[in-house]
């Protein structure tokens, strides 16, 4: 296959446990339809959690290494990441460096629901401990004195 980018050569090799084509030249790499999915879970594997992946999507200038087709690029995720994806979904590509800043933005992702968790979590024991009697019994006292 020829790269979208530069007109290289696309040659397989293993990235993390994924088979891609990669580029020498640019050392950009397509990843198959599934195989961004598979690169996301390398580092957060609850695709349910990880929300929308395509926002914003407008006619792009690459050309699918598959089919021929003039691909589109979109914001990834709502972040500021465009990436570029063959219409009838064989695939997407991307530049160098995309891959590590998608890692990057699942590491963030995945903090920040930890975090949104713990914060719910300890919200709910607050709000248990208002509805003590012990708690409601002080500030009755502080108001009944």
């Amino acid at each position: 296959m020829k790269c979208p980018r530069c007109d290289g050569e696309l040659k397989e090799q293993r990235y993390d446990t994924i088979l891609v084509d990669s580029c020498e030249k640019c050392k950009g790499i397509w990843l198959d339809e599934n195989e961004l999915d598979q690169l996301e879970d390398t580092v957060w594997s609850d695709d349910e959690l990880k929300g929308t992946l395509e926002t914003h999507e407008v006619q792009g200038n690459l050309i699918c290494p598959k089919c021929d087709k003039t691909m589109v690029r979109f914001n990834y995720r709502f972040y500021d990441l465009e990436l570029d994806t063959c219409p009838d979904m064989h695939g997407f590509w991307l530049d160098n460096g995309e891959d590590k800043r998608i890692k990057e933005l699942m590491t963030k992702e995945k903090a920040d629901f930890k975090r949104k968790l713990s914060a719910e979590e300890d919200w709910a024991i607050s709000l248990g401990r208002i509805k003590s009697k012990t708690f409601m019994g002080k500030v009755k006292s502080f108001f009944y004195k």
